[in-house]
């Protein structure tokens, strides 16, 4: 829910929230493409898990669906959305659009631990390296 509601905050008032800090549209386009062509680089030479377990430490504070499913990528690319819709039809669909994608993030994330299990660790890295390149191949394609 939380996730919904900042795609569809930022989907509507993006461009007013850019406009203060100066911020233009292409300039966040180079942004999200070198944030995710980082991530796919990562996601082809990936290092071992650096998870803290420092006692009294609480991972609670920020929730880690919230980063994943309305990070700097999905932010970019609903406002870029929003840019482009030329008739209402075309805006007032994009709601509806961020929801089915929160929807399948929600039963993805929820059915995760069966697939994680079927995968193994073989499967897991072999999934993880195509998805970063496809990240990283496909970035330029994004958002023309």
């Amino acid at each position: 829910m939380a996730s919904f509601l900042v795609l569809i905050v930022f989907a509507f008032t993006g461009h007013l929230i850019f406009g203060v800090f100066g911020i233009t549209i292409p300039a966040f386009q180079i942004a999200g493409g070198i944030l995710l062509v980082s991530v796919a680089i990562e996601m082809l030479n990936p290092k071992e898990s650096q998870v803290s377990s420092e006692k009294g430490e609480s991972i609670a504070i920020v929730p880690l669906a919230f980063p994943l499913t309305s990070g700097p990528s999905s932010i970019t690319t609903v406002i870029l959305l929003v840019s482009r819709a030329e008739k209402l039809v075309e805006t007032s669909l994009i709601p509806a659009a961020i929801f089915i994608g929160v929807l399948l993030s929600y039963v993805v994330m929820t059915y995760s631990a069966g697939l994680v299990r079927h995968l193994r660790n073989d499967g897991l890295r072999v999934v993880t390296a195509t998805h970063g390149d496809y990240c990283s191949g496909n970035r330029g394609s994004v958002h023309n």
